[in-house]
């Protein structure tokens, strides 16, 4: 239990750190007003199936709030918690996959990416907006364009390079039973 422990604790702060660094570099713009592609929601993805719904979680949550932190904007936690709680639906998910024993097959990334397109939905079509709304006295047509976008490009990341991290790492993981002794 402890070796768990600390794997989750190292996880969600590499994650955390990788989620700020690639957030902050590759930041490309959208059409709607203060709302971009942000590329670390494929990462999240990975540690959130590898590691569990703490590191996934932690992983986002503690990288997006550093993030607002170091973007000068203030912390907007109507949009942290989301980060957080996408990490924590598909971390919960873990069971569910085989990809520490080498295995990632196409109805695993069929239902990887309907898990993670109703976490999308929810967590940035609902939490956010409403979260802007009741928090920040934001204007529902504004903060629910930018839900849209954000949770539209967020779906698309996390369906291509998501699926794409998980299926690479399955790969490098040698599958039980391929081993045999002669």
């Amino acid at each position: 239990m402890k070796n768990n422990t600390i794997k989750t604790i190292v996880a969600a702060g590499i994650g955390a750190a990788l989620f700020l660094v690639i957030g902050m570099v590759i930041n490309i713009p959208t059409p709607v007003p203060n709302t971009s592609i942000q590329l670390q929601y494929a990462l999240q993805s990975l540690l959130a199936i590898l590691f569990g719904p703490l590191a996934g979680f932690f992983s986002g949550f503690i990288g997006h709030t550093l993030k607002d932190a170091m973007a000068g904007y203030g912390l907007w936690w109507s949009w942290i918690l989301p980060s957080g709680l996408f990490g924590l639906g598909l971390g919960l998910l873990k069971s569910q996959f085989k990809i520490e024993q080498g295995i990632f097959t196409t109805k695993d990334a069929i239902r990887f990416n309907i898990a993670q397109l109703i976490l999308n939905v929810l967590v940035w079509g609902v939490v956010a907006p409403v979260g802007d709304i009741l928090f920040y006295a934001q204007p529902a047509e504004k903060v629910f364009a930018q839900a849209l976008m954000a949770g539209l490009a967020n779906a698309f990341t996390v369906a291509i390079g998501g699926t794409l991290l998980l299926s690479i790492y399955a790969k490098t993981r040698t599958k039980s039973g391929s081993l045999s002794k002669n």
